[in-house]
């Protein structure tokens, strides 16, 4: 594992996170931030995390 890869995967977690949460707050009904806001934060966040795995994947790759 690079530093890189760490830094990325750490990113990815902290979108996971914060994904996870804004499902939980929609769940519930009354989201803390309002709906829209925490709609925003779900929407940008998933591909955000997504894109996050992937390049950390592709950063602790051994390059042949």
């Amino acid at each position: 594992m690079t530093p890189k890869s760490g830094l990325l995967l750490s990113g990815c977690c902290v979108s996971a996170i914060a994904a996870v949460g804004s499902v939980f707050e929609l769940s519930y009904g009354h989201p803390q931030l309002g709906t829209p806001l925490t709609s925003l934060i779900l929407a940008l966040t998933v591909p955000l995390g997504i894109y996050l795995f992937y390049a950390a994947t592709q950063a602790a790759k051994p390059h042949s």
